[in-house]
């Protein structure tokens, strides 16, 4: 059985600009398709190829969870993964972002969060928190499976 933070999407993710129903393109997307492409869209980001060490990527939200940026946070080896927080929330800061999503891969396979994922993602809400930015979720993506650490109450 899948841990139930194991998800194919989460539902606290914001829409990004260019997502729209291939069937209607003017149609306003459903919130399982906003999730859809959310998930791709980092999913994309954190394996490009060659899947051979750990990729950072944060999507910036506004007060209605509308996407406003994003960017890669980091760039790591095969088991690691280093975030500067300085750089991350001041980007935040200098678009005034009021949330956002971190998500990362792990190349292992290993879809749960090493101990050092859990303190470093507390650390960020913690410092997060204290700059009213809210830590949406952590998302942990392997080739087969996307981690929330949202859902697996880590957040």
């Amino acid at each position: 059985m899948r841990h139930p933070a194991v998800l194919t999407g989460a539902k606290t993710l914001a829409l990004l600009p260019h997502a729209r129903s291939a069937a209607s393109p003017e149609a306003a997307p459903s919130p399982e398709q906003r999730v859809a492409a959310m998930i791709a869209y980092l999913r994309s980001l954190v394996l490009a190829h060659p899947v051979t060490h750990e990729r950072g990527h944060a999507v910036f939200v506004d007060a209605n969870s509308a996407w406003i940026g994003d960017g890669p946070c980091g760039i790591g080896d095969m088991s690691t993964l280093t975030v500067s927080l300085r750089t991350l929330l001041g980007e935040a800061l200098r678009i005034d972002a009021r949330g956002l999503i971190l998500a990362h891969s792990h190349p292992s396979g290993h879809c749960r969060p090493s101990g050092c994922d859990i303190a470093a993602t507390r650390r960020l809400s913690d410092v997060a928190r204290a700059l009213e930015i809210a830590l949406i979720d952590h998302l942990i993506f392997t080739t087969d499976a996307v981690y929330s650490m949202r859902a697996g109450g880590m957040l």
